[in-house]
């Protein structure tokens, strides 16, 4: 039993509580409730708490007591849940939990008070949920949550650049499962699920393919985890991050230490060619001068002429073959300058044209005359060239027609080549791919598959365009390379 002292203290502790303490019976009548400063002016007892405290006429929609009368336990509501016609401070709250005596209810008390801790809890809270959540959505990776059914929850801005879908789209009509092909969801799951990756339920750096909403393929790199409960899988989420740029950066690379291994061996070859060049002419005018010497100074029988004009011709004609290869084997800087692209062609077709290769092609020419110059690098032109033909002949199996057509296209800024053979045409699959390095439909050891990259490249480097088309025409078979270049001065680079 307690002391008198020591209800009087309780009494006084109750009394001197700043918030309200009400007793209420069953019914909802006030039995007792504490007397300092809770803003009741008159004597309560007795009187409906809803009508003595809110001034209702009925019992307050969803009533704290009615929720411990049908629970049998305690239970706490935000003020403003209730709908209470009184003003409480923002944070009040209600709690009620009942008082009984064996086992049977005998009333309940309600509680007003607030938390204004918890307001500060509540909005540091909500800062920091702001803030991770402008984390996520500013991540330069994208980052897709979604539960164990495929129900996507979190889209941030990267996966919506990444994939096209609208973060609106994502969230109300996206399945995650959808995003990877040939049901490679299950794939990433059973990874996630083993030990292999990371750890059981993670998955770092994984290679993968995903579809956007458009239908391309976008290369990704992963890292994944699995959301627990306890132990239960309640959701997934993934940091995707796109490839594509990178891979664009290693191509470019790749491209430019091609270039550049080429371009060495193209020196290499050029300073072989030179030196073989200037070890003939030696030979070659001495060929020349002796000639003309028994011609001139011997008297010789009609048929000793024409064998020593014959010798004299064929050495013309090699002085004249030599002269070509040291201007084609020119070592110079790469320098972009005004170049006749008919003399260009002519001159690759001069050293071609007597090879074996060629003995059963017949060259067709279709130059336009006074053609503006292109700006452009002599060696790399003539290499350009000198592939295209070369592949035509290899193509043609050295049986055929190769026709090749230069003049102005009609907007006046660019000169339009055409090479074209009579072989048997590049198959459909193939085509998208012949400039593409090392890409090659030849047998091991008979081709890199950089000839046509190269080739690409150098057009490029001179701002123009190159494409490769197969014949329209059902009766005909064979290739048609079109290359366009800027002529001089029609545009910053080249003025």
């Amino acid at each position: 039993m307690r002391s008198e002292i020591e209800k009087d203290y309780l009494l006084k502790a109750i009394d001197s509580f700043k918030r309200r303490i009400i007793v209420v019976s069953p019914e909802f009548k006030i039995l007792a409730y504490n007397r300092t400063e809770i803003g009741i002016d008159s004597d309560i007892i007795n009187q409906y708490c809803y009508s003595a405290l809110y001034k209702r006429s009925s019992k307050c929609n969803n009533c704290i007591v009615s929720d411990v009368q049908k629970n049998n336990k305690p239970a706490c509501k935000n003020s403003r849940e209730i709908n209470l016609n009184i003003d409480f401070e923002e944070n009040s709250c209600l709690y009620s939990y009942p008082i009984t005596h064996d086992n049977e209810i005998d009333a309940f008390v309600i509680l007003d008070f607030d938390f204004p801790a918890m307001g500060d809890l509540e909005g540091q809270l909500q800062r920091t949920n702001a803030f991770f959540k402008n984390l996520i959505l500013s991540s330069v990776d994208g980052v897709i949550a979604a539960d164990m059914n495929g129900k996507v929850f979190i889209f941030n801005d990267a996966a919506m650049k990444i994939s096209g879908y609208t973060r609106e789209e994502a969230l109300s009509s996206l399945d995650i499962r959808s995003i990877y092909p040939n049901n490679g969801a299950k794939d990433i799951m059973h990874k996630l699920r083993s030990e292999d990756y990371g750890g059981k339920g993670k998955l770092k750096h994984y290679r993968v393919d995903v579809v956007g909403k458009n239908g391309i393929i976008i290369p990704i790199s992963l890292n994944a985890s699995i959301i627990y409960d306890g132990e239960t899988e309640v959701a997934s989420i993934g940091f995707f991050h796109d490839l594509r740029e990178e891979q664009q950066v290693k191509k470019e690379l790749e491209k430019t230490q091609i270039q550049l291994l080429q371009a060495e061996k193209m020196a290499s070859l050029g300073k072989l060619a030179a030196g073989v060049a200037h070890q003939l002419n030696n030979p070659l005018g001495g060929i020349i001068l002796f000639a003309k010497i028994l011609l001139e100074e011997y008297e010789l029988e009609e048929s000793a002429q024409n064998d020593i004009q014959r010798i004299l011709r064929d050495a013309e004609r090699c002085r004249d073959t030599v002269k070509e290869l040291l201007e084609f084997a020119r070592q110079t800087k790469q320098v972009m300058r005004p170049h006749d692209i008919n003399q260009s062609i002519r001159r690759t077709l001069f050293l071609l044209e007597n090879q074996t290769l060629f003995h059963n092609i017949k060259i067709t020419k279709y130059f336009e005359s006074s053609l503006p110059h292109v700006a452009g690098d002599i060696q790399q032109l003539n290499h350009m060239f000198m592939n295209i033909i070369l592949n035509a002949a290899e193509a043609m199996e050295g049986k055929g027609t190769l026709i090749v057509r230069t003049h102005l296209l009609d907007k006046k800024d660019r000169i339009c080549i055409e090479i074209e053979d009579t072989g048997p045409g590049i198959p459909l699959d193939v085509l998208p791919h012949i400039f593409e390095p090392f890409f090659t439909t030849k047998e091991e050891g008979k081709g890199t598959g950089l000839g046509l990259s190269l080739v690409y490249g150098i057009v490029e480097n001179h701002g123009g365009e190159i494409t490769a088309k197969n014949k329209s025409n059902h009766n005909e078979t064979g290739t048609i390379f079109i290359i366009e270049l800027p002529i001089a001065g029609s545009n910053d680079e080249n003025k």
